[in-house]
């Protein structure tokens, strides 16, 4: 058979066979969002009536960390960095149980008052499905990943409503600066299929088409500028605060569910000293702040703190609705503050200051446009990269794996996982960083001098 004739059919075969694999995580993600969704919005509706509903915070975190400690540990804190963790460090092997146990704990979390989000609850039961799947079919560990993979596109994108950007996130989130072509295919279908099937069983998803986009003006492009570095500053300053609080929950030398009875006690006596605006998805506040209404300026730090209390706490849910929530209300402040339109920078703050927390700029440039409109694509896009860039060599996912250096004068070992690599501040001579310390550091001399 001719070699060229040849490879085309190994190739027809492999794409056809990633397209059957692919629609099938698609079809079991879907479908396992639009149960977890739909037990999850009933839990609220039901247990969040009551104006004092937060006061079943120290038993629901109590609960959650019962139903994590003892059936699936694997079910604690983030969902989205289990599946990458497992990917990098278990060839993308997870427990099957780790998604009725993940859901169940989420549900509990969310109902009961805990600030986390669902899309990451989804991307880990559709890891957990994918690699029951590859199990069952005795797949290799390459092929294993890959269909993974699959479950966090889906998973993203059944929650979000953005099967784009659900793709890219899939492909984009595992390492920081790189993208995995090979997966590229697979991802967007299971996360196309996972977002019809999520749709087609009545899942509403969040979208607010931003009409009020300026024309492009020098002095507009520059405060957009201006923004992403703000953004990059608030996901820099999200990432430590959630670390923080984790170090400090860390040193609490007690019995994990006990430590959750005291969490929610926490939250609880925060919440009566501020508002119950900062629990649970917080999707009301999103709208508004999307809408254009003014929110406080402190918002945005509470939700943080709030968030890093229910994780560390024992809490299980996901951390990209609360990074939206902070990006949206960030972005309404500096809007606010600029006597810009407050709508259209809470909708580029929401989707900047996860491309800086997550390291996933180009997945955040494209859900700006699903969830907004094209009009706003160009403005979110610049401000995205900006934030990804002024976040530095740090992540919300501790086990993302370093693929990139940010910036010629900070020199970090690629391939090592965010929470192990160590950053190095080489500035070359001639360069402006460069200049600049060396100014900086005559300044301090002469102060010593004198």
């Amino acid at each position: 058979m001719n070699k060229s004739l040849l490879e085309e059919s190994v190739l027809f075969i492999s794409v056809l066979k990633w397209v059957i694999l692919a629609t099938g995580i698609g079809i079991a993600v879907g479908l396992s969002t639009t149960v977890f969704l739909k037990i999850l919005n009933f839990s609220v509706s039901r247990i969040q009536v009551s104006p004092h509903f937060f006061l079943l915070l120290p038993a629901g975190l109590f609960i959650s960390a019962i139903a994590v400690k003892y059936f699936s540990p694997d079910a604690k804190g983030y969902g989205t960095e289990k599946v990458i963790e497992a990917v990098h460090k278990h060839s993308g092997k997870m427990s099957a149980i780790v998604a009725p146990v993940k859901l169940f704990a989420t549900i509990v979390t969310t109902a009961t008052g805990g600030s986390v989000g669902q899309v990451g609850p989804c991307a880990q039961i559709g890891g957990a499905l994918s690699s029951l799947f590859a199990d069952i079919l005795k797949f290799d560990a390459n092929d294993r990943k890959k269909l993974v993979i699959c479950g966090i596109s889906a998973g993203f994108a059944s929650v979000l409503g953005a099967p784009i950007a659900g793709a890219i996130f899939g492909v984009e989130v595992l390492f920081i600066g790189s993208i995995l072509y090979e997966v590229l295919l697979p991802s967007f279908i299971s996360g196309m299929i996972g977002y019809q099937i999520s749709s087609y069983f009545g899942i509403n998803y969040f979208q607010y088409h931003q009409d009020f986009i300026p024309a492009f003006s020098e002095a507009f492009f520059l405060k957009v500028v201006l923004a992403g570095i703000f953004f990059g500053v608030c996901a820099a300053v999200l990432i430590e605060i959630l670390k923080s609080i984790d170090k400090l929950a860390g040193r609490i030398n007690l019995w994990a569910p006990l430590k959750s009875l005291a969490g929610g006690a926490l939250l609880a006596g925060l919440t009566f000293l501020t508002s119950t605006n900062y629990l649970g998805l917080g999707l009301e506040t999103i709208k508004i702040a999307i809408s254009g209404a003014k929110i406080v300026p402190h918002a945005f730090l509470m939700k943080a703190i709030f968030t890093g209390i229910t994780f560390g706490s024992g809490g299980s849910g996901g951390i990209i609705t609360p990074i939206l929530f902070m990006g949206a209300v960030a972005g309404s402040v500096f809007g606010d503050f600029w006597e810009l339109n407050r709508g259209t920078f809470a909708a580029i703050g929401m989707v900047s200051v996860l491309a800086g927390a997550a390291n996933t700029p180009i997945a955040a440039s494209i859900l700006a446009m699903e969830l907004f409109g094209l009009e706003i694509a160009p403005y979110a896009a610049v401000a995205c990269v900006v934030s990804f860039l002024m976040t530095g060599h740090r992540s919300v996912f501790p086990t993302q794996i370093m693929g990139l250096q940010k910036s010629s004068s900070v020199h970090v070992e690629l391939g090592n996982e965010v929470e192990t690599a160590e950053t190095h501040y080489e500035p070359r001579e001639r360069s402006l960083i460069g200049i600049c310390l060396r100014l900086y550091d005559r300044i301090k001399n002469r102060k010593r001098v004198g």
